[in-house]
């Protein structure tokens, strides 16, 4: 609940990595004013990889009476059932797709629906990859990360991100995220959703961006997700990534806010 965020700083982020003057969007306004005066939940589900069982996990979400889930990506290698039933299901969400979710597609077919366009057709406006969804009845704006990163220095499917949104590198990813922020309102808080968090949060075996499946570790965040943001006051969480099934009160103990 957003009662919790009270016990974690208001975050500044003051990096860019842009050369060329930005429009300055106005801060967003401060934890204790707004969590003193509405509640919500919210369920953070991340990294299915195809262990979903539309009934059962419906049901959980029932039983949580969430206000709003977020799907951080992966739900399968391209699983487009999967992601059928998530896009059914009746609850305000918003979803970004990892790179499991562009497993086998490198690039958009000229002669047939890959299993990618079709995951993106039917998940819509929930589907947040560079753009902003916004919640007025709960003072929420969902800012969408890069889809099917997989995290690191290199862009992964570079030739699906070209074809659909143009991206061609970091700088040019990191500034659509940053549109997509433009014009938020004013008093709304603001969460980035992404696949993958940003670099800068530890580089060891067990950091929440650290290179387990490497000996000496390393810092495998996305470099893109928050470097154009820093004109941004985040008053909740700056970017919401992937194994993150756990109450946004324990991430916030666990990082000190910073997700």
């Amino acid at each position: 609940m957003l009662s919790a965020f009270l016990h974690a700083p208001t975050l500044s982020f003051l990096c860019s990595s842009s050369s060329s003057p930005q429009p300055q969007p106005k801060p967003r306004p401060c934890l204790s004013s707004m969590a003193s005066s509405s509640l919500v939940r919210i369920a953070v589900v991340g990294d299915v990889h195809d262990d979903w069982d539309l009934e059962e996990d419906a049901n959980a979400l029932q039983f949580l009476k969430p206000d709003l889930v977020l799907f951080t990506g992966d739900f399968g290698n391209e699983n487009l059932e999967l992601v059928q039933d998530v896009a059914a299901l009746n609850f305000p969400k918003a979803v970004i797709l990892g790179n499991h979710d562009s497993w086998s597609t490198q690039q958009f077919s000229s002669k047939k629906k890959d299993r990618v366009q079709l995951q993106l057709e039917c998940l819509g406006q929930e589907h947040v990859g560079y753009k902003r969804l916004d919640f007025p009845l709960l003072k929420l704006s969902i800012v969408g990360g890069r889809p099917f990163s997989c995290g690191g220095q290199q862009i992964f499917r570079k030739r699906l991100l070209s074809a659909r949104y143009g991206i061609q590198d970091m700088e040019g990813s990191a500034k659509r995220i940053y549109e997509a922020a433009l014009g938020t309102p004013e008093d709304h808080l603001v969460i980035l959703l992404a696949h993958n968090g940003p670099t800068g949060l530890g580089s060891e075996l067990n950091d929440i961006c650290g290179k387990d499946w490497v000996f000496g570790g390393g810092d495998h965040g996305d470099p893109g997700n928050l470097s154009e943001l820093g004109s941004f006051q985040y008053s909740v969480l700056p970017a919401l990534q992937n194994n993150l099934i756990i109450s946004l009160c324990f991430v916030l103990e666990k990082i000190g806010g910073i997700i």
